[in-house]
């Protein structure tokens, strides 16, 4: 009887014991899946931000013991007229974490948009849920516009640079003059003169020589640490799309308007036509605002497209943390950053080209008999 008890008391405790355990287990693997969405929430809200504009330049941030966010970074000024101009820093949000108090007035950073609240950052819907707050105009300084500004200095000290060697040199590049001036020649003699024409490229070679080294200067700059994706920005591809429109438009000859209104000519009666024209004019104005259409659209979605793959890439190493798992990480990572590189050249390249060609069907002029 004694033997059978404890033969009985030994299996109870060998079953508690591995009810212990796998409870313990279970309860460690609900803790890692739970801490692990909580990682892929983070590296998605991390990848978000770092694709929209910022009021900040931010390098990195941290966790300090007090579980307090702690950003390594440099503010930029917030520049709002609301009743009156109002000028602050955007250190004042501490990345939308508090409100901002100017003048007696209170803004908060909310979905990166600054709106008008009060002391305790209140928010208010509408049924759509979307913020029914005052919004005041906002002229601030984003780390986007510091970024084009930085390029803009940039492009004009090099070809400073370069105009001062020829003159120097007698005509001949030196320094970083002839690293620019085979690109220099690429664009005017492969892109500009066989799309417009030898009479007339000279007279865009300048804008397609500017948009050129401008966009592709802000693609290398959106591939280093400083976080930028200026061209992966709608607002500011539309920008540059808008002035290929607006060159396109203002400079076209008779001959362009008259392929557009007129696309047949005289090669037949206006009675015959007439019906067709109900379809083909049409067809041709729409054309006149989807080719700028196809401009923006293809330089934002390639950048966007190339930042997320590479930030999910990099996102990957810390969800695996294993041995395989992570080198296959950074090995993608860094054979997509190679590509990037690639890419970014390409786009401006084709950025320009295509202005070109939309510059050349401006210019194109007719014989007429």
């Amino acid at each position: 009887m004694n033997s059978n008890t404890t033969i009985l008391d030994q299996v109870k405790k060998a079953t508690l014991l591995f009810a212990l355990l796998f409870a313990s287990v279970s309860l460690a693997n609900t803790k890692e899946e739970a801490q692990s969405g909580d990682l892929k929430t983070e590296i998605k809200e991390y990848i978000a931000h770092h694709l929209q504009d910022a009021y900040d330049f931010s390098l990195f941030s941290y966790t300090n013991e007090k579980g307090e966010h702690v950003y390594i970074g440099a503010p930029l000024p917030i520049i709002l007229w609301d009743n009156g101009l109002k000028v602050f820093s955007s250190s004042k949000f501490h990345h939308g974490e508090t409100v901002a108090e100017v003048d007696g007035n209170y803004y908060a950073l909310y979905h990166n948009k600054i709106y008008r609240t009060d002391a305790n950052g209140t928010i208010n819907y509408d049924e759509e849920h979307h913020p029914t707050n005052a919004k005041p105009l906002d002229f601030s300084i984003t780390k986007s516009v510091v970024s084009m500004f930085l390029v803009v200095v940039l492009m004009f000290v090099l070809f400073k640079k370069q105009a001062e060697s020829y003159a120097k040199n007698g005509g001949l590049a030196g320094g970083v003059g002839r690293f620019l001036e085979p690109i220099v020649l690429y664009v005017r003699d492969d892109i500009a003169r066989p799309n417009i024409g030898e009479k007339k490229y000279k007279k865009y070679i300048n804008f397609l020589l500017t948009i050129f080294f401008f966009i592709w200067f802000l693609n290398l700059l959106g591939m280093t640490p400083l976080g930028v994706n200026v061209t992966g920005n709608i607002a500011v591809t539309f920008g540059l799309a808008l002035l290929t429109f607006i060159i396109t438009n203002v400079t076209g000859t008779k001959d362009y308007w008259l392929h557009i209104f007129d696309p047949l000519g005289s090669t037949m009666p206006w009675f015959a036509k007439l019906p067709l024209y109900i379809i083909l004019i049409p067809i041709e104005v729409l054309g006149i605002f989807i080719k700028p259409f196809s401009l923006l659209i293809r330089l934002y979605a390639n950048m966007q497209a190339g930042h997320i793959v590479l930030m999910s890439l990099i996102g990957l190493m810390f969800i695996f943390k294993s041995w395989i798992g992570s080198p296959l990480s950074f090995g993608l990572a860094f054979a997509i950053s190679l590509i990037e590189i690639l890419v970014a050249f390409l786009q401006a390249y084709i950025f320009t080209m295509l202005s070109a060609l939309y510059f050349g069907f401006a210019a194109e002029e007719h014989e007429h008999h």
